[in-house]
C-alpha cells in the first residue's frame, strides 16, 4: 500500500460521528456537546471538518442526537466542506447511525471520523494516506491504527493486531494487542448490506469485513491522543502544545 496519494483516489464524502452523550466527559457535557469541546482554541469538530476540507473531500454528514441543535448551529455557516444532517431521535450507535446516513453518503467509499477524535499528521495528512492506500478490490474497510504504548492518553489494551501486509485481525481476550484504532477509517456501503435495522455498533461491521479477509489497517505516522474524561482533556491539552508547535511548523 503506497503512501502516496493517487489521482482521483480521495473519497468524496465523510461521516462525523457526532450523536453520541460524552458521558464520562461530564460535567463538561452535561451542558455541551463533546464535539464542540475546544482544543487549541478550536472545536474538536471543526478542527476535523478543517482536515476533511483541506483533503479536498467536498461533503460531510454529520449525526446529530444528544444537544444536536448545538451542533448543527455552529455548522450551518460553514462552507468547506459543504454539510448535511442525519438527525436520530434514538441513539443508533456508531454503525447504526452510519447506516441511516447512507443514502446522503453515496454509493462508494466514505471516510467515518469520531467527532471527538484528535491528531497531528505525520508528513502526510491522515486522510491522504488512507486515500492513497484504499484498493476497492481488496477492502470493505482500512481503519487508521496507532501504536497502543505511544497514544497520548489511552490506558487500554488496545485493539488490532497488524499483519506486515496490512490485514489485520482483533485483539484476542487477555492479549494486549500492539494497536489502538484512533477513530478515522474509510468503509465501503456494500459492509452495511443486511445490517441490523436496530442500534449496532460498528465493531459488528468490523466482525463481518475480518471474516470476509477484507478488513485493514494503516498505521498512523503522527501523534494521535485519547481524549476521555475532563482530567484527560488537560493531559492532552498539556502535551498537545509543543507536539503542535512541532507540526504547524513542517
Amino acid at each position: 500500500m503506497s503512501a502516496d496519494t493517487k489521482p482521483n483516489s480521495m473519497p468524496q464524502r465523510a461521516m462525523v460521528l457526532a450523536a453520541g452523550l460524552g458521558e464520562r466527559m461530564r460535567p463538561i457535557t452535561d451542558t455541551l456537546p463533546k464535539p464542540l469541546i475546544e482544543l487549541r482554541g478550536r472545536t474538536l469538530l471543526d478542527s476535523i471538518l478543517d482536515r476533511v476540507a483541506a483533503a479536498g473531500v467536498p461533503e460531510a454528514v454529520i449525526n446529530l442526537h444528544y444537544l444536536g441543535e448545538m451542533i448543527e448551529a455552529r455548522l450551518v455557516p460553514r462552507e468547506r466542506p459543504r454539510v448535511s444532517f442525519s438527525r436520530e431521535e434514538t441513539r443508533l450507535e456508531t454503525g447504526g447511525g452510519v447506516r441511516k446516513a447512507l443514502s446522503l453518503l453515496g454509493a462508494d467509499a466514505f471516510f467515518v471520523i469520531n467527532g471527538d477524535v484528535c491528531w497531528l499528521d505525520g508528513h502526510t495528512p491522515a486522510l491522504e494516506r488512507l486515500a492513497a492506500a484504499w484498493d476497492d478490490e481488496e477492502m470493505d474497510a482500512l481503519l487508521l491504527l496507532h501504536p497502543t504504548a505511544f497514544a497520548v492518553g489511552y490506558a487500554g489494551v488496545g485493539d488490532f493486531v497488524l499483519a506486515p501486509d496490512g490485514r489485520m485481525r482483533r485483539r484476542r481476550e487477555s492479549e494486549v494487542s500492539p494497536f489502538v484504532f484512533t477513530g478515522i477509517q474509510i468503509l465501503h456501503p456494500r459492509l452495511f448490506e443486511d445490517a441490523p435495522e436496530e442500534p449496532f455498533s460498528l465493531n459488528l461491521i468490523y466482525d463481518k469485513a475480518g471474516a470476509a479477509e477484507r478488513l485493514w489497517g494503516l498505521r498512523h505516522d503522527g501523534e494521535w491522543f485519547h481524549i476521555g474524561t475532563p482530567e484527560g482533556l488537560r493531559d492532552v491539552e498539556d502535551a498537545l502544545h509543543p507536539l503542535a508547535e512541532i507540526s504547524d511548523q513542517r
